[in-house]
């Protein structure tokens, strides 16, 4: 078992706190991803499961064992660096078993290891040559199996994609998912790369200065934010964001924004109605809305101010109350810029945001 608990774990330097006082349960044989902008505490905490940062306080165990003041070498870990960390001077094969040697595993097994995890990264055909005949994606690949020969119970992974071109990391993006679920290990995955972090783990942290601002699963995060950081961190293009103004009649509650009122689900009324201002966020995705060139008793029409086609869809900028909203259409429909649309905005792909802490009010 590989379960790693993280118990009110805390990290600063000087007066910055890099991780605020986390708490996470990864279980055996979980792909977890922390996902966040740069600055947000995802490495400083995968430093501290390493053991290469201790912790200022808290609690770090791994499979049930209170390691958080052992050393590295201790912990049953392997690591993917996203610099690649190989050495210019070995062949593949050295590399990929240097950390076996370093554990003076026998001669015999190192090369059964190796030779393994060549096989699995498919660079079997490599393992006489130096990193500088290879590309960026093979010395990748050398990394990558030189972690998988420890045949540790915890492969700790930061940003390992992020040097390669974007066709390539695509590629590897699938292989390394295929890949770690047949290796059966727990594995924390750190990237700025919201794609990555939603195709590729069974959970996504985001992180935001040193705290998790949510834990779930990718389409959970992507459906269901939690608060508007991670709406509008997460999808591309990002959440569209809108002010609007409540109007608390005693019958009935109305939100406006600029000329155009929305009506909340009755079952969110409550909550509006106790807000402690007169104003609420509404949020919503460019894909959820619909477009169309007719009038309907239940659009909102806006003008189109740029569209850029992207193959797949077309996306929209256009205007409501004076925010800025993008509307994701199919190619077939046909409009350009300056002329007028109607939006459909469906009230159950709207979610309710409370401007005071950025929290997305859900249905009781």
């Amino acid at each position: 078992m590989a379960e790693i608990r993280i118990e009110h774990v805390t990290k600063a330097f000087g007066d910055n706190v890099a991780i605020d006082d986390i708490n996470l349960t990864i279980e055996d044989q979980e792909f977890l991803v922390l996902l966040g902008p740069s600055g947000c505490g995802k490495t400083t905490l995968l430093r501290a499961i390493a053991g290469l940062g201790m912790a200022d306080s808290g609690r770090i165990a791994i499979g049930g064992q209170d390691v958080t003041y052992l050393p590295p070498g201790q912990r049953q870990i392997s690591m993917v660096f996203q610099s690649y960390a190989i050495f210019p001077h070995m062949t593949v094969h050295q590399n990929i078993g240097f950390g076996l040697l370093m554990n003076k595993v026998e001669k015999a097994e190192i090369d059964r290891r190796v030779r393994s995890a060549a096989e699995l990264l498919h660079i079997e055909d490599l393992l006489d040559r130096r990193p500088s005949a290879m590309s960026g994606g093979q010395r990748q690949r050398v990394a990558v199996a030189r972690a998988l020969a420890m045949e540790a119970k915890v492969l700790l992974m930061d940003e390992p994609l992020s040097n390669l071109d974007a066709l390539l990391r695509l590629e590897m993006r699938a292989e390394l998912k295929r890949l770690l679920a047949d290796v059966e290990a727990t594995t924390v995955y750190v990237t700025h790369d919201q794609i990555e972090a939603l195709s590729m783990g069974d959970r996504v942290a985001v992180m935001l200065d040193g705290k998790i601002q949510q834990c779930d699963a990718p389409n959970t995060v992507y459906e269901s934010p939690s608060n508007q950081f991670v709406g509008s961190f997460i999808g591309n293009p990002p959440m569209n964001f809108m002010e609007g103004t409540i109007r608390r009649d005693r019958d009935n509650l109305t939100v406006a924004v600029g000329e155009h009122d929305f009506s909340p689900p009755e079952a969110l009324q409550p909550l509006i109605r106790e807000l402690s201002g007169d104003r609420v966020t509404l949020g919503i995705r460019a894909e959820n809305m619909e477009t169309l060139v007719a009038p309907s008793s239940d659009t909102v029409p806006v003008t189109i101010e740029v569209v850029e086609p992207l193959g797949a869809q077309n996306l929209l900028t256009a205007k409501i109350g004076g925010h800025r909203l993008k509307v994701s259409t199919h190619p077939s429909l046909a409009v350009a810029a300056k002329q007028q649309v109607h939006i459909r905005l469906p009230a159950d792909q709207i979610r309710w945001i409370d401007p005071a802490n950025q929290s997305v009010l859900y249905k009781r």
